[in-house]
């Protein structure tokens, strides 16, 4: 059975990766996330909102979030990684999930390799949140007003 990239997976994974390293960051204070416009991480997305806001409480970390708009992929590093990654991948046939966790873990980009890891569980797909729910953690995220779209930060209360 396959899973699907979620809000759920993107915060069990930033959780995951936060718990595993915080001493390599002992003195930080807020963790900018570039995110990469992918649907389970728009900013308008209730469960993404609702995930990252129990992750800041849980931390205390500011989280700012770094939204670019669609078509401006040139301007976002995980694009630029995931294509050195597509690069290195050069057409290899990719049929087993050895074979891809390996080509990922050997990658190198601007002279780091990635945190590779295998994610198992399910993550449904089409995860709602009520908006009475979501009031709870409106006093969290603070938006821009001059781009309420692609500028949202979400803070500890």
């Amino acid at each position: 059975m396959s899973s699907a990239e979620t809000s759920d997976f993107i915060v069990d994974c930033l959780a995951a990766w936060w718990h595993e390293h915080p001493s390599h960051y002992p003195d930080i204070q807020a963790l900018a996330l570039d995110l990469d416009g992918g649907s389970a991480v728009r900013s308008h997305r209730t469960p993404f909102i609702q995930r990252l806001t129990q992750f800041v409480q849980a931390t205390g970390l500011t989280v700012p979030l770094i939204d670019y708009p669609s078509y401006h992929s040139q301007y976002n590093p995980i694009e630029r990684c995931w294509a050195t990654l597509e690069h290195d991948w050069n057409g290899a046939p990719l049929t087993t999930l050895d074979e891809v966790l390996r080509w990922a873990a050997n990658m190198t980009w601007n002279g780091v390799s990635p945190f590779v890891r295998l994610v198992e569980g399910i993550y449904p797909k089409q995860v709602s949140v009520p908006k009475h729910e979501l009031k709870v953690f409106e006093p969290q995220g603070q938006r821009s007003e001059s781009l309420p779209k692609w500028d949202i930060s979400a803070s500890p209360t």
